[in-house]
């Protein structure tokens, strides 16, 4: 069964973007539901994403053609069609991204030259010395083996060259930021794509926000990177944009999928002229997938630029993300991707790493200190801490295959660190930890380690209990922003991966007495633990000003959960804001749409809180994740039927735990 949170896929690079992309599985009957609910309707274009033809307001999508050459003629036909324009247009490449109503979108998919039209989604960004050590990048550096001669990819938010734990290593950089409307570019030139000498600058003016750097995770992730492999040149890549209102008037970066997919056509024509490019890091991702998402045809183009970057002896390394659940968002959930989840020093698996057979390895990704921009350091954790330790690694390997003449292709270079590892098991399966000297000398991996979810001890994914978020009035509260560990047993608070913000410490002016604020730490959002579901109309209370119990940080919690984990939210029912949310929970008309999507939302809210687990039956033969999955491909495609909603709101949105 795949989690997608089962179908989940929204690409916001705020430094996070996963990069992996499996046909669609076949519809779980559901025994409730009788055939004279089903709603007959017209089918949509083959080429044309599920659900983008009943798009009435208009959305940005990527139109994919046959071949590069046909690009000017079908921009051209695109213009001539109503309330639809093109708003990027590569050259020399395969796809132009176009604004245009469902209609139009379906109109310009007849046309033979193109090949499909997706929605150009947005994906969001996923924190040393102990934990080189723990992976041996130590004693294989006082052996010679650092990297020299290979080159690295950081594909995030830009870096800052001049960082003195860089090394001055950073020697190329290029820019592909998305301007649209409440959107800019984060290219210093401000506009959607730079090569120059400092194109990737995470001190360009629009990474600034007052004291905040919206572009530190780059910088944070090449500093990883860097410490594993110091030898190896580094090319960084800036792909967020630069959103001036993610919430309360909060700005916060997000990338593109057509950045993502210049910035990997850019690295595969590199590799012609840097032979040494080794490895790309992708600390970055969308969605949420239990298996592989190869089959998904919203990711094929993904799956693509990865295959043809792996063609040429260059590996992507992906963090799996920070839900905390079985599985991996994109570009991680694709096979092409060396996926990555997080560990602590004591190879215990934190409570929000994802974790399953999707991953390839663990490595150390909790309380990592490594640069920021303005020459500063931060301790952060997460799987895009975790993902540039591969990187680093797999730059090491290369060079000592370049010296011994082994075999240096990529899956070479990966299947010698996941023997390498050592196994931890857990919650049934194995994932190698990192382990770059065992790799680089052939030993025989460190005995294994199996711990079980929950237990006492081990912040595994089966208690969530840690999070920043607020659960019910009168719970035990978290600790502020900021608030140093209080014991060994306290759990790591992983950066958040759409959305990266940090306030930097203000020191008074000399002549008062010296005062210093104390710094913000982002808030990472993870599922609540919530004993108790909620019917549609008690989350439109929630929802509503002044009535209800839980708060405003963590409503937009559950809310930027269901949008990465659902393909209808927000996407298609517009339920990204609390306002929004509260419209699609008490619609002003009941019909057999607003019913069928109120009762949906609800569903996905519900297991947002952790009332509710996708594995939970809710009858013989089906299960929650089932259930929401047959409901999301059925809105997709126009069907709102009774029973469906009925059984949500009777065996997901009223059910105990």
């Amino acid at each position: 069964m795949r989690l997608r949170a089962l179908v989940a896929q929204v690409i916001v690079l705020g430094v996070v973007f996963c990069v992996v992309f499996c046909g669609t599985p076949a519809v779980p009957a559901l025994a409730e539901e009788p055939p004279a609910e089903t709603v007959q309707t017209t089918p949509e274009p083959e080429k044309l994403e599920a659900g983008l033809v009943s798009d009435e307001d208009g959305a940005r999508a990527i139109v994919e053609l046959a071949v590069p050459a046909q690009a000017e003629q079908v921009a051209g036909e695109a213009r001539l069609l109503p309330e639809t324009d093109v708003v990027l247009q590569p050259q020399d490449t395969s796809f132009i991204v176009v604004q245009g109503t469902g209609e139009s979108l379906a109109e310009l998919a007849k046309d033979p030259r193109v090949v499909s039209i997706r929605r150009d989604r947005t994906y969001s960004p996923s924190s040393l010395a102990s934990g080189l050590t723990l992976v041996g990048a130590d004693r294989a550096h006082a052996e010679g083996a650092d990297g020299r001669g290979t080159t690295i990819a950081i594909v995030d938010t830009g870096i800052d060259a001049a960082h003195p734990a860089l090394g001055s290593k950073v020697v190329r950089q290029a820019c592909f930021s998305v301007v649209d409307e409440g959107v800019r570019s984060l290219c210093p030139n401000g506009q959607e794509s730079d090569t120059s000498e400092r194109a990737a600058d995470a001190a360009a003016p629009a990474c600034l926000d007052g004291q905040v750097n919206l572009c530190e995770h780059g910088t944070h992730v090449a500093g990883i990177a860097h410490a594993v492999a110091p030898g190896a040149d580094i090319v960084a890549l800036q792909v967020f944009s630069r959103v001036d209102d993610c919430g309360a008037g909060e700005p916060c970066v997000t990338a593109y999928e057509s950045s993502l997919l210049l910035a990997l056509e850019y690295l595969t024509r590199l590799k012609d002229t840097v032979p040494g490019l080794v490895a790309v890091n992708m600390s970055l991702g969308g969605g949420l997938y239990g298996a592989s998402c190869d089959g998904e045809p919203e990711v094929q183009e993904m799956r693509g630029r990865l295959g043809a970057l792996l063609a040429k002896g260059v590996a992507t390394v992906a963090a799996a993300g920070n839900e905390g659940s079985p599985g991996a968002g994109v570009p991680g959930c694709l096979s092409g991707a060396v996926t990555v989840g997080a560990t602590d020093d004591a190879d215990r698996v934190p409570d929000w790493s994802n974790h399953g057979s999707v991953l390839d390895l663990f490595a150390p990704g909790v309380d990592v200190d490594s640069s920021v921009p303005g020459g500063r350091t931060e301790i952060y954790s997460g799987t895009s801490m975790s993902t540039p330790h591969v990187t680093g690694a797999l730059a090491v390997l290369a060079q000592r295959a370049a010296e011994t003449g082994a075999d240096a292709s990529a899956g070479a270079l990966t299947g010698r660190l996941t023997a390498a590892g050592r196994p931890i098991v857990y919650d049934g399966v194995a994932v190698p930890r990192l382990d770059l000297y065992g790799a680089l000398t052939g030993a025989a991996p460190s005995p294994g380690v199996t711990q079980n979810p929950g237990d006492p001890g081990d912040p595994g994914p089966g208690d969530p209990g840690d999070s920043d978020v607020p659960e019910e009035p009168g719970d035990d509260p978290s600790p502020e922003p900021g608030t140093p560990p209080v014991g060994p047993t306290q759990a790591p608070v992983p950066i958040p991966l759409p959305t990266v913000t940090v306030t930097v410490t203000v020191t008074a002016d000399p002549v008062d007495p010296p005062a210093v604020a104390a710094p913000v730490r982002p808030t990472m959002c993870v599922r609540g633990t919530s004993k108790k579901t909620l019917s549609a109309a008690k989350w439109a209370a929630e929802f509503g000003t002044g009535k209800g119990t839980l708060t405003d940080a963590t409503l937009r919690c559950y809310l930027g959960m269901v949008g990465k984990a659902s393909r209808v939210f927000p996407e298609l029912g517009g339920a990204s804001t609390p306002a929004a949310a509260r419209r699609v929970l008490k619609p002003a008309k009941r019909t057999k749409r607003t019913v069928f999507e109120s009762e949906l939302l609800a569903a996905w809210l519900n297991w947002a809180s952790g009332s509710v687990n996708l594995t939970a039956r809710v009858n013989e033969t089906t299960s929650v994740g089932d259930a929401l999955t047959t409901a999301e491909v059925r809105r997709l495609r126009g069907s709102f039927p009774s029973a469906s909603a009925s059984l949500l709101g009777r065996h997901v949105n009223a059910r105990r735990t």
